[in-house]
């Protein structure tokens, strides 16, 4: 799954008698099923949207949530012909914008469903006319109650980067398939019905490598980590609100593309890079920045989907899932983490603790 510097490669074996370290294996499959089990709602819910004469989609969700959607927007950016954009919330509502109307789809991921930045977008969007989909982890909450459409699937930080990741692609899935745009919508919905067990699986094999992995990430002062394509959103995630709002620990995220106009030039003996590699046609990019690391520095830390769950989806799922794949790995490296450090994922200094 992971490699370091230059060494083969190596694959963790599955062992499904280790305990995994606090974690509660029916709760995470009852949360993660109950993502994929939106799928029909979901669908029915996107075509009443489109009848309306909705030809933008908009996700404007507030930091993390936020760029969980990315994967969903560059989808439809790249396979359909309705207009797309992710938009920061509190730019967007400073700028003097043209084209958020009656006629754009607002998409508003929220976790808590108490984001101040959310709550007011949404009230921002009404009274534009558009409409307001919301993904929330509670119902009874501004965000949920304010949305035309909302969707609870309840999960806390420990379970919500899956739950958000499969929630949004079943949206954008819908489209596309209400738009005609899709081939095969129902075998992939299919597949994706029975990936709550396969990360669960995931999280399984991965569990005797977690605390390594995590004892070389707490081990360094800052780290270097990149992504492309599909799985691009998952690194630049993992390093702002993970390792730095979670851990404390700096990093630098960089696009595997952008590694070379700046980021590189950082890179030396001692320097921790971290790459994660999808199995989208970005895979590349990140292969060129690994070739490159790996000449100037021996600390290459190495997250690769492909070698995760082989065999069990298809080529056009894996994909589509590898962010999820990463998220439920990295899952495990942080419940190891906080243990190491010494640092609860829920400690913050500022966040949600002072004015700001």
């Amino acid at each position: 799954m992971y490699r370091e510097s230059v060494p083969e490669r190596h694959r963790p074996m599955l062992n499904l008698q280790r305990p995994m370290l606090n974690f509660d294996e029916q709760r995470f499959l009852s949360i993660q099923s109950g993502a994929v089990g939106m799928a029909a709602e979901m669908h029915d819910v996107i075509g009443k949207v489109l009848d309306r004469g909705v030809t933008e989609v908009c996700f404007a969700g507030a930091g993390g949530a936020g760029i969980l959607m990315l994967p969903a927007v560059e989808l439809l950016a790249r396979r359909s012909s309705i207009r797309v954009s992710r938009e920061i919330p509190a730019e967007l509502m400073l700028s003097d914008t043209r084209h958020v109307s009656e006629q754009t789809l607002i998409v508003l991921p929220s976790l808590s469903g108490t984001t101040s930045e959310t709550i007011e977008i949404l009230e921002w969007a009404k009274r534009r006319g558009a409409t307001v989909l919301s993904l929330t982890g509670h119902a009874d909450t501004p965000v949920a109650e304010g949305a035309d459409f909302n969707f609870t699937n309840f999960a806390e930080d420990d379970t919500s980067s899956e739950s958000f990741y499969l929630q949004s692609l079943l949206l954008a899935l819908a489209v596309l398939d209400q738009r005609d745009e899709l081939d095969g919508y129902g075998d992939l919905i299919t597949e994706l019905e029975g990936v709550p067990e396969l990360l669960l699986e995931v999280k399984r094999a991965f569990e005797p490598e977690a605390r390594g992995v995590a004892s070389r990430i707490a081990a360094e002062p800052w780290h270097i980590i990149t992504g492309a394509g599909a799985v691009w959103p998952e690194a630049w995630y993992y390093g702002m609100c993970i390792l730095e709002e979670m851990q404390w620990i700096r990093t630098r995220p960089v696009h595997a593309s952008d590694f070379f106009h700046g980021t590189l030039e950082l890179v030396e003996q001692g320097v921790s890079v971290i790459t994660m590699k999808g199995e989208d046609s970005a895979r590349p990019l990140v292969d060129r920045v690994e070739r490159f690391v790996a000449q100037h520095t021996d600390k290459l830390l190495s997250f690769d989907t492909a070698e995760l769950a082989q065999g069990q989806l298809s080529h056009r799922a894996r994909g589509l899932v590898s962010p999820v794949l990463l998220a439920t790995v990295l899952e495990r490296v942080d419940a190891h983490l906080e243990v190491i450090t010494d640092h609860p994922l829920t400690t913050r200094r500022y966040y949600r603790r002072v004015e700001y």
